[in-house]
């Protein structure tokens, strides 16, 4: 069926895979919306702990993917990965209504069941899906890099509206809502993937592979043991050590060992995946600092922020919807700029745009430390302030996230390709362990001055010097990895290096 039309539009499969995309991501952002003052207000955690299971859960949650990725290729294939994901990730949100409903008695154990759920679910979906995208369209079809971005639509719309309605209600409501949209999305893909998962010469796609065996179907229950066991670790042996860092850190010194004493490499191919590791560590201190947005940021929103709007006081998760509003709004805006610089031969190289991402979240900082100083006891800033941290935040993420998923498919040898993207989700696994890690050194109290707290000696008595913390280590990661550019783009051989005239 030679038609010009299906050439040049999209097949009806993408925006199957879109709308199936934009009700778990409604599902999972919804839920993020409201968890920690889930936890603060339902739940009665103080800061700091749930800060730590803030960052236990989004750190796991990007490391399961490795999992489920592994299983994908290997046995169930794309369909069976999202169905299996979909109905955990479901059950998981219908726990945490539950746990909602239940509150400070009895509730926390309910919660550990929804997010092992959760955890295990978001890692047999999440790779599958935006894979699932590129098998629609014959190799090397120019079209792919528009269909990603229509796919990336999905993601911020489900992103966007989701904090709208479920921080609008109580919280149980609010994740009973997150369950049923992960439903929506999850019926849609049942009822429709016979008709829509079609490449364009007519061949299913993302069919299983072979059939689960019994060594894997232990494994799978095995993993979900694993991580509701570690999750409750603390709880159960009433001891202080937090055995999901080590577990998240140790992969990330495990992988570049295991990776280097690969035999075949050759000193190009070494030197490329050198950039690859190096860029995973700085993306760390990024997304330690952007993904406050869901903890401390969060809580600041709730009890510092002036939030009412003629007389309606708007809920604190609303402001996690400005982010992906921004997206969509400047996706388009950085195309124009990154598109005018090249053609001038100015355009950044990909670690000078990474760069320039981490001096943007600490020039987001810069703006709320501006807001906070010398705020006194009960004293609250203007909201404008936390939407301006959220649209420079925005334009830093535009900077490094699409930049950084770019070079990782460039650069990695095509026999390591599914590794090196499971190496760069983990430097973000480590990263949203870290954001939990410093967001639990916000002051604590209702008027973030309760209770000092201290970073590698850094003491840290009020809201001001926590911001600070902030500005420092982001722009310091900034500032190094500028001066390393030039000789990371060595190393990256690319025949034209991104800016530079031939």
């Amino acid at each position: 069926m030679e038609n010009n039309a299906v050439k040049t539009g999209h097949p009806k499969g993408l925006y199957f895979l879109f709308f199936t995309e934009m009700w778990e991501r409604f599902s999972y952002y919804g839920m993020r919306a409201i968890f920690i003052l889930f936890m603060t207000k339902v739940l009665l955690m103080k800061d700091a702990d749930a800060s730590e299971i803030y960052g236990s859960y989004t750190g796991l949650v990007y490391l399961t993917p490795l999992l489920g990725g592994y299983l994908c290729d290997k046995f169930l294939g794309n369909r069976r990965s999202i169905v299996i994901g979909g109905l955990l990730m479901a059950i998981g949100q219908f726990f945490m209504f539950f746990s909602a409903s239940v509150g400070a008695n009895g509730g926390v154990s309910l919660m550990w069941m929804g997010l092992t759920a959760i955890i295990i679910g978001n890692g047999f979906f999440k790779p599958n899906i935006s894979t699932m995208v590129g098998q629609l369209y014959p190799a090397n079809d120019r079209r792919i890099d528009s269909a990603f971005t229509i796919f990336y639509m999905g993601i911020n719309l489900g992103a966007f509206f989701s904090p709208l309605v479920c921080g609008s209600m109580d919280f149980k409501w609010g994740f009973l809502a997150a369950g049923v949209g992960m439903l929506i999305g999850l019926l849609a893909f049942i009822v429709g993937q016979k008709k829509y998962l079609i490449s364009e010469d007519g061949k299913a796609i993302g069919l299983p592979v072979k059939k689960l065996d019994v060594k894997n179907i232990a494994m799978i229950i095995g993993s979900i043991a694993i991580i509701f066991f570690m999750l409750n670790f603390k709880q159960l042996f009433k001891s202080n050590v937090d055995i999901i860092s080590y577990l998240i850190y140790g992969a990330m010194v495990a992988m570049p060992i295991l990776i280097f004493s690969d035999k075949s490499l050759t000193k190009i191919e070494t030197q490329r995946i050198t950039v690859i590791f190096i860029l995973a560590f700085f993306v760390i201190f990024f997304w330690g600092a952007f993904e406050q947005a869901g903890a401390s940021l969060t809580l600041f929103a709730d009890r510092q922020t002036e939030r009412t709007i003629f007389g309606w006081e708007m809920p604190a998760s609303y402001f996690q919807s400005v982010n992906p509003l921004a997206v969509i709004a400047l996706a388009p805006v950085m195309t124009i700029v990154w598109g005018f610089l090249y053609a001038r031969k100015l355009e950044p190289s990909s670690p000078k745009k990474m760069a320039i991402g981490l001096g943007l979240v600490a020039l987001g900082y810069v703006v709320i430390a501006i807001a906070v100083k010398g705020l006194g006891i009960g004293e609250k800033v203007s909201m404008w302030w936390l939407f301006g941290l959220y649209v420079i935040h925005t334009m830093g993420e535009l900077c490094l996230s699409p930049i950084g998923l770019s070079m990782v498919s460039k650069l990695a040898p095509l026999r390591l390709s599914s590794l090196m993207m499971g190496t760069w989700f983990l430097a973000n696994a480590a990263a949203n362990k870290f954001a939990g890690t410093l967001s639990a050194l916000i002051p604590g109290g209702e008027d973030g001055t309760g209770g000092a707290t201290s970073f590698l000696g850094f003491q840290i008595t009020n809201l001001y010097e926590f911001f600070i913390l902030f500005i420092i280590m982001s722009g310091a990661a900034a500032a190094i990895l500028f001066v390393l550019s030039s000789w990371l783009e060595k190393r990256m051989h690319n025949d034209h290096i991104e800016g530079q005239p031939e």
